[in-house]
């Protein structure tokens, strides 16, 4: 649908071997216009801080090799458009990524209200049996409000797949996704910043 210009991650969870899955996705389309992170039916885990903090790298100056095009410091900034593709068995920590992504000003949400659990516990609660009792322990909050537990995080672009449609083998929340990156792009185009005139240094001067 977009002629290559759109990049496409899946993050099944938000464990240690998922930050492997990023790696062997992101890295591939780092430099494609623009960028969807698929995050339905993510089961959670712990890395939302991580990849936040890949996605908020933002450019700030250009090397110019004598040879070939210039490229972009910090290293893998992604400098396009991006949206994260949720659903209603997106959970726990793929809410929380969710959520700090919009918070952050990366993007839009596109999908359908997600499952609604953010209060964590541990399993460190250990009885003098060996048994377990878990009990809901750390809550997360911002601007003064409770977030996400016992309703989820709302989309931006609100679309349904439907059981029928999808069967048929149609993805409508991947269409409006790409549909939006692409409408990005037409208002703003990418441009790579063109290097200045090599600066003349014979005789001491600029």
């Amino acid at each position: 649908m977009s002629d290559g210009r759109v990049g496409y991650v899946h993050l099944r969870a938000m464990g240690g071997g998922n930050m492997a899955e990023w790696t062997r996705e992101y890295y591939p389309v780092f430099n494609r216009d623009a960028l969807i992170i698929d995050v339905r039916h993510n089961s959670g885990g712990n890395i939302d801080s991580w990849l936040l903090g890949k996605l908020l790298r933002r450019e700030w100056f250009w090397w110019k090799p004598r040879v070939g095009d210039p490229y972009v410091n910090m290293p893998y900034a992604f400098r396009g458009p991006i949206v994260v593709l949720m659903n209603e068995r997106t959970a726990s920590d793929g809410e929380a990524f969710a959520e700090g992504f919009r918070r952050l000003g990366l993007g839009k949400l596109v999908g359908v209200r997600t499952w609604g659990g953010e209060v964590w516990l541990s399993s460190n609660n250990f009885l003098a049996d060996r048994g377990i009792a878990t009990a809901a322990e750390q809550g997360v909050y911002a601007d003064g409000e409770w977030l996400i537990e016992g309703w989820g995080v709302d989309p931006d672009i609100a679309v349904d797949n439907l059981p029928v449609a999808t069967f048929r083998g149609t993805d409508a929340q991947l269409e409006a996704g790409i549909r939006h990156l692409l409408d990005e792009l037409r208002l703003k185009p990418p441009v790579i910043t063109a290097p200045p005139a090599y600066p003349k240094k014979a005789g001491g001067g600029r």
